[in-house]
């Protein structure tokens, strides 16, 4: 790469962060359906035709912001569970310390964790590029339950037969290899896990649950024990 092409690329990733940043205080001030790149090239003292260059559109800023924000949850859920795994955690302490990383990131980047699990945007639908970053956590907690599998084994009660062949389904989805009823016991969970920060990060708390920290861990630790994964 030449020097000349070189510094381009780099003047061109810091824009781009530069907007991205400022799209995020303005997530933060007014919300994502408010979201203008007019507004954010006024900012940042940019024509919006300098700024188009870079995002042509409103729906592929917000693309790139929805990326990033998963992208940067699925790191710290990771991060936890290596973490866990160096300290030779069972499943159960594995599956807690990613919970309460996932929760420690929400309570850090609010606007960002509304914009991926609060209400949708109007007019904007997620492209595929957001379904890779958007599985990380998932997958996550996938891995702890496969560990937990090939290991002790999970012994769950049989699935009504009216569940069975949807669990079956979403098992060869994205579960392969666990069996139906755990996976069922898992998407359960793994909803209840953010219900349950969502339920903090909105309000839906206020006056009922005080010590929230001691709540979530006790919650979370139920979760894991309804989806079978041993404690040692």
């Amino acid at each position: 790469m030449s020097p000349v092409r070189g510094a381009r690329e780099r003047a061109r990733i810091e824009v781009t962060a530069a907007i991205k940043d400022e799209a995020r205080r303005a997530l933060a001030a007014e919300g994502a359906a408010k979201l203008s790149l007019r507004a954010v090239a006024r900012e940042l003292g940019m024509v919006s035709s300098a700024l188009y260059r870079y995002f042509p559109s409103r729906d592929e800023l917000l693309t790139a912001l929805i990326v990033d924000a998963y992208s940067t949850l699925g790191a710290a859920a990771e991060a936890a569970d290596a973490r866990a795994l160096a300290t030779a955690a069972a499943p159960r302490g594995r599956w807690i310390a990613v919970c309460q990383a996932v929760r420690k990131w929400a309570l850090e980047h609010p606007h960002e964790y509304a914009l991926i699990y609060g209400s949708p945007v109007p007019g904007y639908t997620a492209p595929v590029d957001t379904i890779g970053p958007a599985s990380r956590v998932g997958n996550t907690f996938i891995g702890i339950a496969r560990a937990a599998h090939a290991g002790r084994g999970i012994a769950l009660p049989p699935l009504p037969p009216e569940l069975r062949p949807e669990a079956v389904r979403m098992t060869g989805h994205f579960a392969e290899g666990l069996p139906p009823e755990v996976t069922a016991a898992l998407v359960a969970a793994w909803a209840q896990v953010f219900g349950l920060i969502s339920f903090e990060l909105f309000g839906q708390f206020t006056r009922i649950v005080e010590d929230r920290d001691a709540f979530f861990a006790h919650a979370v630790g139920q979760l894991a024990h309804g989806v079978g994964l041993p404690a040692v």
